[in-house]
């Protein structure tokens, strides 16, 4: 069985459960990869987290089942895993823009977000550069924030590390980096951007000094890592090149640990900053071998 098939199996699992409670594991059983895998290489693939894409096909659903006039709203609710009327309508309301009630006394349009199958598509007539590190554990020295993603630009959070940081620490910075990936990092830890959760941004560097006291040190265990060269602005055929052709090609997968983007250089204390031409980067992924 290769990889669609297995994705598309997983898939499966979902829609003929969508009445019932969903097991990650199960999931992630089907498509023969841990759920952390899974998890992040279907919403860089889909382009929403797992769990939103279960909850708009269960009120697609709900909303078909709307139209039959001898269910009562409470009793569809409890089919689609929701605990109370009040939960419903809300989680139904944000999807559709209107109330379960109000779909039976007007003629309103609702949304349907049908199932997703993957298919193949043709890849791979451009060569990815990358390479295996087996690196040992390190600290790294930086500034951090807690960032809430946005779907589309530069994220708030990590701008305002990049306005707030002033030259004479940036150049503290470059300054204590004395150990491999060389260069600036930017570094998210946590469930990450494409699940639509809050995470930590680091800019920072890898270094063996003591970590002064206007930093911050973040401890990184001793992992492998995939290393892609890679160029921004970052665009999502890249993502797409990444997770759907080389990690079902590669027998690896990813693991828990922090995503690493060794550059670009940026010029702190503005309010945006504005890339005129490509340039060139490092990703690092943490992996661990399955095949």
């Amino acid at each position: 069985m290769n990889m669609l098939e297995n994705l598309n199996g997983a898939l499966d699992y979902i829609e003929q459960n969508l009445e019932n409670e969903i097991d990650e594991h199960e999931i992630a059983k089907r498509a023969y990869c841990s759920v952390f895998h899974f998890k992040r290489m279907f919403s860089y693939l889909a382009g929403i987290p797992l769990q939103e894409y279960i909850r708009r096909r269960r009120l697609t659903l709900a909303a078909l089942d709307l139209q039959d006039r001898t269910l009562k709203v409470i009793d569809i609710a409890v089919k689609y895993g929701y605990s109370s009327p009040d939960a419903f309508t809300r989680a139904f309301q944000a999807l559709h823009g209107i109330t379960p009630t109000t779909v039976r006394t007007t003629n309103r349009s609702l949304k349907a977000y049908p199932p997703m199958t993957f298919r193949l598509s043709i890849g791979g007539s451009e060569p990815m550069k990358f390479r295996i590190e087996q690196k040992d554990a390190f600290q790294l020295l930086g500034v951090c924030n807690r960032v809430t993603p946005v779907d589309s630009g530069e994220h708030p959070g990590v701008e305002q590390v990049w306005k707030s940081t002033d030259t004479e620490v940036y150049d503290q910075l470059k300054s204590l980096n004395n150990l491999e990936p060389y260069g600036i990092l930017h570094v998210n830890v946590g469930d990450g951007i494409r699940l639509k959760q809050d995470f930590d941004y680091y800019m920072g560097v890898a270094s063996t000094e003591p970590c002064p006291e206007n930093l911050l040190k973040l401890c990184v265990s001793a992992m492998t890592w995939v290393v892609f060269e890679v160029s921004i602005p970052w665009e999502k055929e890249k993502w797409h090149r990444i997770y759907g052709e080389w990690f079902p090609s590669s027998g690896y997968e990813q693991v828990e640990g922090p995503m690493i983007q060794v550059g670009p250089e940026i010029k702190v204390g503005l309010d945006k900053q504005v890339f005129n031409e490509e340039k060139e980067v490092e990703l690092w992924i943490p992996i661990v071998k399955v095949s």
